[in-house]
């Protein structure tokens, strides 16, 4: 049988088999460029939903696509690529190659290959070129020459090619199949890390301090390796349940801004809230940027001093409560009508208020957490300097078994000008009753009693009251 004779009608059939391979093994680079619209939607705790569009030439068949410029912190079993328009994508595979372009990189994966190393003569200035494998590369370069093994590159050494899967940039490369060839508009989307969001509030008391004016802003902190050019963007507030979510949170601190001219839309959506950005905006790689929020005017505002004990003070007898205790001080409004009324997302909120010169002073700060229209934003802005408290236990004493009475006597002083009024909210444990007080007190709750004592201005008051305990 002639061997050579029955190859040669396998001939064309090899021939063609390899010409497809290489057809199909051929890369279409796919750019920012060839982006026909971005949208993002940015979630609490550093994770973001892309959405973009790109316009793509397919082969009819098999079509390796290399997507350039994604995240580089891209969550790959999270990507889809899909066709619009009627066109039709089969996906095959799709790898994310994040194996970055470097010398060194580039030195590993020549391990087992051949380089040239190219040598100057100091004196003359003339090149030589000699062909070496690089046997090691790790704490150094190992390389084998035609005679002779030699550790470090005295010279330059010249590559051949990069290796396919060493990538400049973070990529994405999807093979799929197309049903048709020509340019086909296919959509990209994928969750990633390194975009995060959070709310940031700047309030100014009125010089009475029975108003404020508040600014909300959205502070965004792109770190995801990617820029998003004229993007739709869209924010969802509430706290989205996560699996095993290792992405740590980014904390950007963000400076006083001037009131926002115009708010961001919003919307429910599941159990959370939807803003959306009516204009386009451009989110660029390592860059915090700020989008007006709300912008409300002359809210009503609350301030209260309070005075809040502990519950341990009710379980024995103390001789240490003398001393001086400290008044927190919160400022307090509702969120409701004169530009409020909406949900607001957790953040910051940093209130300010003008001295006799006008200038606007910092005068504390606090978180809210995600807070529904019609609640009330409650803030602690810091202790009072001008109002103090000093506590003692004038009596402890048995009744019968688990059954006890205490007494107590609280002094509140006053240097400011002006009358205040300091709630004291005392925590009491077990099944309880006020049996004296100097003043009539109201039940917060199930184990706290509250009083609210006027104190004169330059003056002082006091608190009487003792109470029967049960556990």
């Amino acid at each position: 049988m002639n061997i050579r004779a029955s190859l040669r009608p396998l001939a064309p059939v090899l021939f063609a088999a390899v010409c497809l391979h290489h057809a199909a093994a051929a890369e279409t680079l796919s750019r920012a460029e060839d982006r026909e619209n971005v949208a993002v939607t940015i979630y609490n705790d550093s994770l973001a939903l892309v959405k973009e569009t790109r316009r793509i030439p397919f082969e009819r068949g098999v079509n390796n696509v290399a997507l350039r410029d994604v995240s580089a912190k891209i969550r790959p079993e999270t990507a889809s690529l899909r066709a619009l328009e009627g066109g039709s994508l089969r996906l095959i595979e799709q790898n994310f190659d994040f194996d970055l372009l470097t010398p060194q990189k580039l030195l590993e994966k020549y391990v087992g290959r051949e380089v040239t190393v190219i040598k100057t003569n100091p004196a003359t200035g003339a090149e030589t070129r000699e062909r070496a494998e690089v046997l090691a590369s790790n704490g150094g370069v190992v390389l084998k020459y035609a005679d002779r093994i030699e550790t470090g590159a005295p010279g330059r050494i010249a590559y051949g090619e990069v290796p396919p899967n060493l990538r400049d940039r973070p990529t994405l490369v999807v093979q799929l199949e197309s049903a048709t060839a020509g340019r086909q508009t296919a959509e990209l989307s994928y969750l990633t890390g390194g975009l995060s969001w959070r709310a940031d509030y700047v309030a100014e008391l009125a010089d009475d301090e029975s108003k404020l004016d508040l600014a909300g802003w959205v502070t965004l902190t792109n770190q995801s390796g990617a820029a998003y050019e004229n993007a739709r963007l869209q924010l969802v507030a509430g706290d989205v349940n996560r699996v095993q979510d290792e992405m740590k949170n980014l904390r950007v601190q963000a400076a006083m801004a001037p009131a926002p001219a115009a708010a961001m839309a919003q919307e429910e959506l599941f159990e959370y809230h939807l803003y959306s950005m009516e204009r386009l905006t451009t989110i660029r790689d390592n860059q915090t940027k700020q989008v007006a929020l709300l912008s409300a005017a002359a809210v009503p505002a609350r301030k209260e001093y309070r005075l809040e004990g502990q519950s341990w003070y009710y379980q024995g007898a103390h001789s240490d409560l003398g001393r001086l205790h400290k008044i927190s001080v919160f400022i307090e409004f509702d969120n409701r009508g004169g530009g409020l009324g909406q949900p607001l997302p957790k953040g910051i909120v940093r209130v300010y208020k003008k001295d006799s010169r006008g200038n606007a002073l910092f005068v504390g700060e606090d978180r809210i957490d995600h807070t529904a229209k019609n609640e009330v934003v409650r803030l602690k802005l810091g202790e009072a300097f001008d109002v103090k408290a000093a506590r003692k236990q004038t009596s402890f004493r048995k009744i019968a078994k688990n059954e006890y009475e205490s007494a107590f006597n609280i002094e509140l002083s006053n240097a400011k000008n002006i009358p205040v009024t300091v709630k004291v909210l005392e925590p009491v444990p077990g099944d309880w009753e006020i049996v004296t007080e100097s003043q009539k007190h109201a039940k917060g709750d199930a184990h706290s009693a509250v009083w609210l004592v006027n104190v004169p201005a330059s003056g002082k008051a006091t608190l009487d009251y003792s109470v029967r305990m049960r556990w």
